[in-house]
């Protein structure tokens, strides 16, 4: 990942801890969509380029497999005509079938090596491409539990700060009650 993709996701981190929380709710938050846009389009600039080369190695799998196959074919194709064209006498006759016979082994083990290398390598550039995409996923999965740790405490500590205000408002309340009873008691006892 380079340097730049991590101040990116950092400038995301902290506009996320920066913006106001939706009125009446304490989960969602408001979002310049603009600014948020703005960055993510950077993020999407910033991906490396090796994955970019990834992605078109995998969409053209197909066509490197053609091509191994087109070469295979190709192969087969000239020693079919080496022992068409050995075939003439039953002593080269049988050199021929000898010959050809190496020959398409040859060609067959080469094409099958050929095909089997371009998937393998295939396979490791799409196994290559789905961890550095897991690996930046893991990122963000840690940026978003960490805000989610983040806002979880802070709304915590604002229900316990209310919750306090609450008390004292209330115990206030009950010692303003308790002199006008005492007060009116007296009155009572008075007449």
């Amino acid at each position: 990942m380079s340097s730049r993709i991590e101040q990116i996701i950092e400038e995301i981190e902290e506009y996320i801890d920066g913006c106001p929380f939706k009125p009446l709710s304490t989960s969602k938050i408001i979002v310049n969509k603009d600014h948020i846009d703005e960055l993510l389009r950077e993020l999407r600039m910033k991906t490396p380029d090796e994955i970019k080369r990834y992605q078109k190695i995998i969409s053209n799998k197909d066509a490197i497999l053609a091509d191994a196959q087109a070469k295979a074919d190709s192969m087969l194709e000239e020693a079919h005509v080496q022992t068409n064209e050995l075939v003439s006498e039953h002593e080269i006759m049988q050199q021929a079938y000898a010959q050809a016979n190496e020959v398409v082994m040859a060609a067959t083990e080469q094409a099958q090596q050929i095909l089997d290398n371009a998937t393998n390598d295939a396979n490791d550039i799409r196994l290559g491409a789905v961890q550095y995409t897991d690996e930046l996923l893991a990122g963000v999965e840690s940026i978003v539990g960490h805000t989610m740790d983040s806002y979880t405490s802070k709304f915590d500590g604002l229900v316990n700060s209310l919750k306090e205000c609450y008390d004292v408002v209330r115990a206030n309340r009950a010692e303003l009650v308790q002199p006008e009873e005492a007060e009116y008691d007296g009155n009572a006892t008075q007449n």
